[in-house]
C-alpha cells in the first residue's frame, strides 16, 4: 500500500473490482491531451485497474501529465466530463511544478525542510559536501544536476535507513527490506512480504514529515489497507499525522518535480 503521494486526488465514485495490477490502457480512441485553455494542451496518460474504486487523478512531475486512473469497465468516455471539471485542480497542480526546487548553482534546495544553497566550486576535490546550509558541488557545471542528486539520493539512503530503524525498533514492526527509490507519485509503500520502499526525495521533507510517512508504512506491516484500524495504529506511531499530511498537500508536488 502507498502512503499519500502528494496534494488531494480528485476522485469520482465507481464500482469495486477484484485486485490486479494498473495497466496502461491502449485504447485507440482514448485522447491523449486535454485542453485546459485555448493555448493549454496538457497530455493524459490512462491507466486501468480492476482494483480501483473510482476515477482518480494525479499529476505526473516528470512527465508534466494528467494521470487518470479508470476502475474496472469505465472507460475513458465515461471519465471525460469528470475531467473536464478539474481543471482547476489540474491547472494549479502542474503550476505548483514550475515553482519545483532545481539542482543548478545559484539556485536554493530544501534538505529535512532547510533552504540550502547550491554553490559551485569546480577546483574543489570533494566531490559533493554540506557545510553551513550550502551545498558545495565540485567539477564542471553540466554534471551539477546529477552530482547534486547522486549526493542527496546517497544522504537519504543513510538518513532514512536509520530513521526507519529507530522506528521500527520503538514500534516492534520490523520491515525485512528497505529499498530507496525515485518515483514520480508516490512517498512510499509497502508490500505484503515486509519490504518498504522510501523515496529517496523525502530527504528533501522536514523530520516530522518523514516520521509519519515512515509510520505510515510500518503500520502497513500490520494492516495491508486504510481501514480505521490502519489510521488509529498510525496516530499511534505517530503524532504529525495531520501536520504533515497539510504539509506534503502543499509542497510535495514540487519535491516529487525537482531536478
Amino acid at each position: 500500500m502507498s502512503a499519500p503521494a502528494r496534494a488531494e486526488k480528485p476522485t469520482l465514485l465507481s464500482q469495486r473490482g477484484v485486485s490486479t495490477a494498473p495497466r496502461i490502457l491502449t485504447v485507440d480512441s482514448a485522447p491523449d491531451v486535454i485542453e485546459l485553455a485555448p493555448d493549454c494542451r496538457v497530455p493524459i496518460l490512462w491507466k486501468q485497474s480492476s482494483r480501483a474504486r473510482r476515477v482518480s487523478l494525479r499529476i505526473d512531475p516528470l512527465r508534466q501529465a494528467v494521470t487518470v486512473t479508470l476502475p474496472g469497465p469505465l472507460t475513458p468516455q465515461d471519465a471525460m466530463p469528470f475531467l473536464k471539471t478539474q481543471r482547476h485542480w489540474i491547472t494549479k497542480r502542474l503550476a505548483a511544478l514550475h515553482n519545483a526546487p532545481a539542482f543548478l548553482a545559484g539556485r536554493t534546495i530544501p534538505v529535512g525542510g532547510i533552504p540550502h544553497l547550491i554553490v559551485h566550486q569546480p577546483a574543489a576535490r570533494s566531490g559533493v559536501w554540506i557545510e553551513a546550509q550550502q551545498i558545495f558541488v565540485s567539477g564542471t557545471e553540466e554534471f551539477i544536476g546529477r552530482r547534486v542528486r547522486d549526493f542527496l539520493r546517497n544522504h537519504a539512503r543513510t538518513v532514512l535507513g536509520q530513521e526507519l530503524r529507530t522506528q521500527a525498533q520503538a514500534t516492534g514492526l520490523r520491515p525485512t527490506r528497505l529499498d530507496i527509490r525515485d518515483t514520480s507519485s508516490r512517498w512510499g509503500s509497502c508490500s505484503s512480504s515486509g519490504r518498504i520502499m522510501l523515496s529517496w526525495r523525502l530527504i528533501m521533507a522536514p523530520a516530522s514529515v518523514r516520521h509519519y510517512l515512515i509510520a505510515h508504512e510500518l503500520a502497513h506491516l500490520r494492516h495491508m489497507n486504510h481501514s480505521p484500524a490502519f489510521w488509529a495504529l498510525v496516530d499511534q506511531l505517530t503524532p504529525h499525522r495531520h501536520a504533515a499530511e497539510h504539509w506534503l498537500k502543499h509542497h510535495g508536488s514540487a519535491l516529487l518535480g525537482a531536478r
